[in-house]
């Protein structure tokens, strides 16, 4: 499991970022991304039936974890980066990709802009535009480091053990700038129609932060993408129905 423990840095753009690699070190390169306010110890729920089939590469996002969040903007744009440094780091020309709602979003990016490095990508509860009439908006401006705190506390906690430089409100009000950011620099939007690697849309029945108009438009309009949806789940589908996801992902990844 990723456990905080086994892991190094690499350094990007400012920041000092945390990664671990796991599994048969032969195997083929699966890049993991994380949410919003979460680590790398996310994707532990789906760890085990992953390891027996990739050499999986997690890392914490600049700000969570043990990452710094370094003096730039957080933006998906610099998550897209990093994320590209840490397969440079690594030495990998090319990777499989799972990214979970805000490193889903990145992963877009990735797939975007840098398609070449990708030889499947998978997202999970990540939407891949901000309309202004989503009715997420209104409550992701809400988001402070004190409604965290009193919401996810087991989040905050973690957060505080881990983190070379916590300050859990400056890390809330850069999370809140990056989610409603309209710049070009955000998410991938019309430009997610350069996706070119074969791409999976994993979301929860109940998702409230990913609408289904989004994923089935996202559906359509990058050529050969597929949509799945978990019966029962919310937000974050690998969590609440992780056998179900975990055989998508085993399944479109041909393992």
């Amino acid at each position: 499991m990723f456990d905080h423990q086994h892991g190094d840095y690499f350094e990007n753009d400012g920041a000092r970022i945390y990664f671990e690699v796991r599994g048969d070190q032969d195997a083929p390169s699966l890049l993991l991304l994380h949410g919003g306010f979460g680590s790398l110890e996310d994707f532990n729920p789906i760890f085990p039936a992953l390891s027996a089939h990739f050499r999986l590469v997690a890392m914490d996002t600049r700000g969570h974890g043990r990452s710094t969040l370094g003096s730039r903007p957080l933006s998906y744009e610099q998550l897209q980066l990093d994320a590209l440094e840490l397969l440079e780091h690594l030495d990998i020309e090319t990777a499989y990709i799972i990214g979970f709602s805000d490193g889903g979003i990145a992963s877009y990016r990735v797939g975007a802009f840098a398609c070449e490095r990708v030889e499947k990508l998978i997202t999970i509860g990540s939407t891949w535009q901000r309309r202004a009439d989503d009715p997420a908006n209104e409550l992701l401006s809400k988001v402070t480091g004190d409604s965290w705190r009193e919401k996810f506390p087991e989040t905050y906690t973690l957060y505080q053990k881990l983190n070379p430089e916590p300050d859990f409100n400056a890390l809330a009000k850069a999370e809140v700038r990056m989610w409603l950011d309209p710049s070009t620099s955000g998410y991938p939007n019309q430009a997610a129609r350069r996706i070119c690697c074969p791409l999976l849309i994993i979301r929860g029945e109940k998702d409230h932060l990913f609408a289904n108009q989004d994923a089935v438009e996202l559906e359509q309009i990058v050529n050969g993408a597929k949509l799945e949806t978990i019966p029962n789940a919310g937000h974050e589908a690998h969590k609440d129905r992780p056998n179900d996801v975990v055989r998508l992902i085993l399944q479109f990844f041909g393992e």
